[in-house]
């Protein structure tokens, strides 16, 4: 079985997971170690990030 690509960096993960609160939770048990609800949380900030991001080069 192929490991699915992330649309998401490693770094990204990380820096989201930390400021959700559960990047203790990543580094303990890995990224099979969170929640459902986490990864939605994930999910739903990369959206956030990446439509203010997409705002700021409208702007431009």
């Amino acid at each position: 079985m192929g490991r699915r690509r992330s649309m998401m960096s490693d770094s990204l993960k990380e820096e989201i997971a930390k400021e959700l609160g559960f990047y203790d939770k990543v580094q303990k048990d890995g990224w099979g170690g969170i929640t459902t609800r986490e990864a939605g949380n994930m999910v739903k900030r990369a959206i956030e990030i990446a439509e203010e991001q997409m705002m700021r080069e409208q702007q431009k």
